[in-house]
């Protein structure tokens, strides 16, 4: 049996794992063993299997994970995100639907200083949702823009994803940060225009609210966001002066996080420890699929099967927009059954030759390819960010109805990756205008 053969098998395989609700991490690491003990032998895949986990956790570039998880969950479990909505509920209280986008700028800005889809969206459940419940929204509307929203969490630099993306495609993790600013802001601006557009169409779906607040109240309000800037410009300024590398910038934005709580007297020893036990279980587990991602890249490699797939898609079509929607379409597809985190860690040990061999940016791929696991955090049956959701909001609104919310944010998550691929300046602007 060849190498080759034994490659498809091994991915069939690990699908059929995946298909038994095994973990991705321990799925991944059961494949390549037997595959490399086939294709060696029984010493070669003991040798792998003892090397590279020591060798993955000794990269210094993956410190910045934990830390910007910390970041993250320090910001939410002492309450740096509330005031953020609360100004933005005031200064779009004009628009249709401006609780809503008060939500999706609020998402925004908390991504900016989590790095986490899940952070964010467990964070803004507990502040921006029943804000929209009690001001007559609908349960469908409340919900679906801050399940939705969440995912700017994944785009919007820091971001973990880019982080491991970064890693495994050996790309600079400071230009997919500066890379996915226009495209997260994009992102951002096309959801409140859809939510204008149907809230002018259908008032009923979002009832206007009148917001009554004087001078000193908004003084008050715009005092109250200043961890935002501190957070942001500290974390993201140090990486674009070059006063830091993003690994090092995990650490800036950690501290900063905890300090800013504790100026703010919101730093109990409750609120560390939850920190702590998040950022623990957290990392933990992005560090066994990366464990695993690590194992199964080196037996694809052995196999031969990412050549004979870029030898495959190549003699489909050369062209790079082609490719790119094939590789869409997998990651749609897949993206309902397998969450974003596993998904990266799957598809590049197969994906990186066939984008390498088209000669694709693989900066630019590597935000249409956030874009699209952003898309999978919000479909079912998977799309975590639902589960989340519905969890912080105990039952309070249906599993159906956050579901339904999600659709029209699905359709312009579409709109705004069609934009991407048809556009690659928005994407390389900002890093090739840094790079001179």
């Amino acid at each position: 049996m060849s190498n080759l053969v034994i490659g498809w098998i091994g991915v069939g395989a690990l699908f059929g794992l995946l298909a038994f609700r095994m973990s991705i991490g321990t799925a991944l690491m059961a494949v390549s063993f037997v595959g490399i003990t086939v294709m060696l032998n029984l010493q070669a895949a003991f040798g792998i299997v003892s090397a590279m986990p020591f060798n993955l956790i000794g990269d210094w570039s993956l410190t910045a994970i934990p830390m910007f998880l910390f970041m993250g969950f320090i910001a939410a479990n002492t309450g740096l995100t509330a005031g953020a909505f609360d100004l933005l509920r005031v200064l779009l209280a004009r628009i249709p639907g401006g609780l809503a986008s008060a939500s999706v700028g609020a998402c925004g800005l908390f991504a900016a200083a989590s790095g986490s889809s899940i952070a964010t969206t467990a964070a803004m459940s507990k502040i921006a949702v029943p804000e929209m419940l009690k001001a007559k929204y609908h349960p469908s509307l409340a919900t679906g823009v801050v399940a939705a929203s969440g995912t700017l969490g994944s785009l919007i630099p820091p971001s973990i994803l880019m982080v491991l993306y970064g890693i495994f495609t050996e790309q600079s993790i400071g230009q997919l940060f500066i890379a996915g600013v226009i495209p997260g802001v994009l992102s951002a601006l096309v959801y409140m225009a859809m939510i204008t557009v149907r809230a002018s169409i259908a008032p009923k779906l979002a009832p206007p609210v009148v917001e009554q607040v004087d001078r000193a109240q908004l003084i008050g309000l715009l005092w109250s966001v200043w961890p935002f800037p501190v957070l942001v410009l500290g974390v993201l300024g140090g990486i674009f002066g070059g006063f830091f590398t993003p690994t090092e910038a995990g650490a800036v934005g950690a501290f900063l996080a905890a300090a800013v709580a504790m100026l703010r007297r919101s730093l109990t020893r409750k609120a560390l420890a939850e920190a702590i036990r998040q950022t623990t279980l957290a990392t933990s587990s992005i560090f066994f699929l990366s464990i695993g991602a690590v194992m199964f890249t080196r037996f694809m490699g052995l196999s031969g099967v990412p050549r004979a797939l870029t030898d495959m898609m190549l003699s489909v079509s050369d062209n790079q927009i082609v490719i790119i929607l094939m590789i869409a379409v997998l990651f749609v597809i897949l993206g309902m059954v397998i969450d974003s985190i596993g998904l990266i860690l799957l598809t590049l040990p197969i994906l990186l030759p066939v984008l390498e061999a088209a000669d694709i940016n693989l900066i630019w791929f590597g935000i249409i390819c956030i874009k699209l696991l952003e898309i999978g955090l919000v479909t079912p049956p998977v799309g975590l960010n639902l589960y989340v959701l519905h969890s912080a909001l105990s039952g309070e609104v249906t599993l159906r109805n956050i579901i339904s919310g999600t659709t029209w944010f699905i359709a312009m998550d579409i709109v705004t990756l069609v934009i991407l691929i048809a556009f690659p300046a928005i994407s390389l602007f900002l890093p090739s205008l840094m790079a001179q």
